[in-house]
């Protein structure tokens, strides 16, 4: 299988102000939010980044995405480096995150062009991506209307039709469902699996175990910004569920007993 994505011991900490300090209760100054971390994803596949909130995976997916710059280490997508090539690897991703804030202001159907044209997306192309997407999602209907007025669900649809505009191969999504009602969740897990037909590679974190079972071929499981355990699901559960071998791995990096 082709190596698509491929990290290479990624660090990345960050300084707390008084303020994150008294929030988060510690005196750290400093805190290590993804610790010299390595795994690799492959051509057509989605891979699961598993782990509770404060993990680091939207760190890490951040880091791919090249929003923010690693410390340490490196990470290459289709060959290209996120530190040396980050506007090639722009332009070969996708990157979602439940965090996108798209502007109140504007229309889905303005917000899908404006996107296109920074992409130098062919207009003719666009315009039938566009339908067949607005479609797909149920946006035609709240094409005109603007994202203050959309529901959560729709400006989550909004969001992930603008972030793949330009049929990027390799898409990267931060907990994908987070914040849905179970219908909108259904119609983007099921939308993932359709990519992953098509031969994208999709890349997803999460802390929810049943999207990662239903989804992933591959998963690694992420626990204070080091990876555990990275294997096939098979594999990951062979002997016990998902769920109760995280929670083992979990127990046995924090040094306690399983919960």
């Amino acid at each position: 299988m082709k190596v698509i994505l491929k990290t290479d011991g990624l660090s990345k900490t960050f300084r707390l102000s008084a303020k994150q300090q008294k929030l988060q209760n510690t005196k750290k100054k400093i805190i290590t939010a993804v610790d010299d971390l390595s795994f690799e994803a492959y051509e057509g596949e989605i891979f699961g980044l598993l782990g509770p909130n404060g993990a680091g995976k939207t760190t890490t997916l951040r880091i791919l995405a090249t929003i923010i710059k690693a410390d340490k280490g490196d990470a290459f997508i289709d060959g290209s480096s996120v530190k040396n090539e980050p506007d090639i690897v722009r332009s070969k991703i996708g990157f979602l995150t439940s965090e996108l804030k798209l502007e109140d202001f504007f229309t889905p159907n303005y917000l899908y062009d404006f996107f296109s044209k920074l992409h130098h997306i062919d207009p003719a192309i666009s315009e039938a991506r566009k339908r067949e997407l607005f479609a797909r999602f149920g946006i035609d209907e709240f094409a005109e209307v603007k994202v203050a007025n959309l529901s959560t669900g729709m400006k989550q649809k909004a969001s992930l039709v603008i972030s793949i505009v330009h049929d990027p191969n390799i898409i990267i999504f931060d907990e994908p469902t987070n914040g849905l009602d179970v219908l909108t969740a259904r119609v983007v897990t099921d939308f993932l699996s359709e990519l992953k037909e098509r031969g994208k590679t999709i890349i997803v974190s999460t802390h929810i175990f049943s999207l990662v079972e239903r989804l992933c071929d591959r998963a690694g499981i992420i626990i204070n910004g080091k990876m555990i355990v990275c294997d096939t699901l098979e594999n990951l559960t062979a002997e016990k569920s998902l769920e109760d071998t995280f929670f083992d791995l979990y127990a046995e990096s924090v040094g306690g007993e399983a919960l």
